[in-house]
């Protein structure tokens, strides 16, 4: 299923239900089939997002480090076998962004954004 957030002020923002759900469910609403955010809503629901992608950059810097660690631990012998590949993970700063710029531009307005209606 997809999701797609409409405001007076942007285009339309289309989002996969899975990815939509997290950035609703970190905003604090329910990622039902239909809602609203209200301008008065979008100064807090842009900190939220804000804050989420930075706890996630935070835990992968973390993250990274530990392994840099094991493998500076790991025996010189061992290095090749522990070839890994790029990561394909999209973080949530790439995902949450556009609907950022949305929340923003629609706040600026004073409109609201809305889904599944």
């Amino acid at each position: 299923m997809l999701y797609k957030f409409k405001s007076k002020e942007t285009s339309d923002l289309i989002m996969l239900e899975p990815h939509a759900r997290q950035v609703l469910s970190l905003i604090g609403k329910e990622p039902g089939a239909q809602g609203i955010v209200l301008p008065d809503e979008m100064a807090q629901a842009i900190q939220r997002l804000h804050d989420a992608i930075h706890a996630e950059e935070i835990a992968k810097a973390e993250a990274a480090r530990l392994a840099a660690e094991k493998s500076q631990s790991s025996d010189a012998t061992d290095v090749n076998s522990h070839h890994e590949e790029p990561s394909r993970h999209v973080s949530l700063r790439q995902r949450a962004t556009p609907f950022i710029d949305m929340l923003k531009r629609a706040q600026a307005a004073h409109v609201e954004v809305v889904w599944g209606v």
